[in-house]
């Protein structure tokens, strides 16, 4: 492979070149591209310039060939989001610029305090083994099932979600420990963007629904818990009904392959399958385990999600303020 010297951030001089190569792309990350059209001539590829919003934008000249790619990254967050990579080749053509540029972003995500780079791929796509091979392994796959805006089309749902609050950063936190795998909660949480509707049985939070509003649709991200397998298609029909793009917008619900019973639901409500999609990760540090005894803020403020993958073990019934009060044992990123 080429040295990576070459590759540096995206400036107004690399404009045409990068609009150019960008219609040629491949979108790594289905909820900006389906809502926002990540590659269109009005995406966000001038955020990192124009308008700083964490989308980071590389370009690169390898063996007589140019190649664009970008990532999102937030500081003080722990997950990276490859969003597109371009150009598309063709079979006969070496996969050297996209092993380049996948290696340029992780460098550059772990500079920016990245833990981990994700991208969202086709398996059947040759950028899948290239993937591979950059050092990306299969977290999880998904299929991101579509409709028509609901335009009245829908019977009224009996049951009732509400916008999550802050009060509800507990429950939230628990619902995603035990239905995202333990080995996926790092990286399988709704995107701090994201808004978020809560569904309660019996006083707790049975099913989470997350969702983002774009110009070209609603994507939506659930999570339910298994007790409530029978409501799945209320609940899911009770939060498009809460979301006013979706009645004149496309609708969107991206199914993991940990809750696969909810195509069901998604097929009840008239979705049908749109995307078929591996959840591939990249680790950027190393964790070294070791033990922390302090307080952990999962407060929803800032859009901050509560956090699945902190192990909360209660040590007392009421801390200071009256609330529960937690410990957490956690793993502690060595820069590799």
């Amino acid at each position: 492979m080429t040295s990576q010297s070459d590759a540096h951030a995206m400036k107004l001089l690399d404009l045409p070149l990068a609009l150019r190569l960008k219609q040629n792309a491949i979108v790594l990350h289905s909820e900006l591209g389906l809502i926002e059209d990540a590659r269109g001539q009005y995406s966000a590829l001038l955020s990192n310039i124009v308008f700083p919003r964490g989308l980071h934008t590389l370009l690169a000249h390898v063996d007589d060939n140019d190649v664009v790619g970008q990532f999102r990254y937030r500081q003080g967050e722990a997950n990276a989001h490859l969003v597109y990579l371009a150009p598309t080749l063709a079979e006969s053509e070496s996969d050297t610029i996209w092993l380049h540029m996948l290696d340029s972003m992780a460098e550059q995500a772990g500079r920016s305090g990245a833990q981990t780079l994700l991208g969202e791929v086709d398996p059947k796509h040759r950028l899948f083994e290239t993937m591979r091979q950059a050092g990306y392994a299969v977290y999880s796959r998904q299929v991101v099932w579509q409709r028509a805006p609901l335009a009245g089309g829908m019977a009224r749902s009996t049951l009732t979600v509400k916008p999550e609050a802050q009060d509800d950063d507990i429950g939230i936190a628990a619902l995603l420990g035990c239905t995202i795998p333990r080995i996926m909660q790092s990286v399988m949480g709704p995107s701090p963007d994201m808004q978020g509707l809560v569904y309660r049985r019996d006083g707790q939070i049975e099913a989470y629904l997350a969702y983002s509003e774009g110009k070209h649709g609603v994507y939506l991200l659930p999570f339910v818990h298994p007790e409530v397998l029978s409501e799945a298609p209320d609940i899911l029909a009770a939060a498009m009904q809460n979301i006013d793009r979706c009645r004149k917008l496309p609708i969107y619900i991206c199914v993991r392959g940990y809750q696969g019973w909810l195509e069901n639901a998604a097929r009840d409500l008239g979705f049908a399958p749109m995307l078929e999609q591996a959840v591939m990760v990249k680790h950027l540090t190393a964790g070294v385990r070791q033990a922390s005894f302090e307080r952990v803020d999962i407060s929803a403020r800032g859009r901050r999600k509560a956090a699945a993958n902190l192990p909360m073990v209660k040590v007392s019934a009421e801390g200071a303020t009256g609330q529960q009060a937690y410990t957490v044992v956690s793993d502690s990123p060595k820069r590799v």
